[in-house]
């Protein structure tokens, strides 16, 4: 069986290395996600870093590949875990910056829905403050 899924892009004026960077650290995620990252820490495990999200604890494990513009991240919180691919590839002098969004199976329609609806939002911020640092 398959899941519900929405991709979402946004175009970046920006370096692609340097949108890589950026995203692969995340120490910056509370910067452009500003929806659903209040904050975020390193944990003892190096792979995972926990985070303070609108609806409580959340951990976040990041398997970034610079060769190849993986950002894939997998997600945890107390009422769901999932994977979420992204890339960064060039665009010209800029960067595509693409992220993919499964429905967990405890995610309603409308819920689902209304939350990706809010990822609009980091997009124009990521682009922003890229945009901004360029």
């Amino acid at each position: 069986m398959t899941a519900r899924s929405v991709t979402k892009t946004v175009t970046i004026d920006c370096p692609v290395d340097e949108v890589f960077a950026f995203l692969a650290d995340p120490a910056n995620w509370p910067k452009w996600a500003v929806v659903n990252v209040k904050s975020i820490e390193p944990t003892g495990d190096p792979d995972w870093w926990a985070m303070s999200t609108p609806v409580g604890p959340a951990k976040l494990r990041l398997r970034a590949d610079a060769a190849f513009g993986i950002l894939d991240h997998d997600f945890r919180d107390d009422t769901a875990s999932w994977s979420v691919p992204a890339r960064v590839v060039p665009n010209g002098d800029g960067t595509e910056f693409m992220i993919t969004f499964y429905q967990p199976p405890t995610f309603g329609d409308q819920f689902f829905d209304e939350q990706i609806a809010l990822v609009d939002t980091e997009l124009s911020t990521l682009r922003t403050i890229l945009e901004t640092k360029a």
